[in-house]
């Protein structure tokens, strides 16, 4: 993975990161999901990331749609 890029969210669940993609694109966040989930035995993780200049304000709208 590219070093100018930071993990801001993982989950089991592809839609569950999906969402929290739409999120970020909502507030003019760019994302990418990198699924690290194998596709046989279903363990694993799906990671969403950011451009490293967007992880604080990324995790504060994961942080505040996590929280309801």
């Amino acid at each position: 993975m590219d070093p100018n890029w930071m993990k801001v969210y993982s989950s089991n669940q592809l839609w569950q990161v999906e969402l929290m993609k739409g999120l970020l694109a909502d507030n003019g966040i760019e994302s990418i999901i990198v699924n690290k989930k194998d596709s046989s035995y279903l363990f694993g993780e799906i990671e969403l990331y950011v451009n490293v200049e967007d992880t604080f304000a990324a995790k504060q709208i994961i942080i505040k749609s996590e929280r309801g």
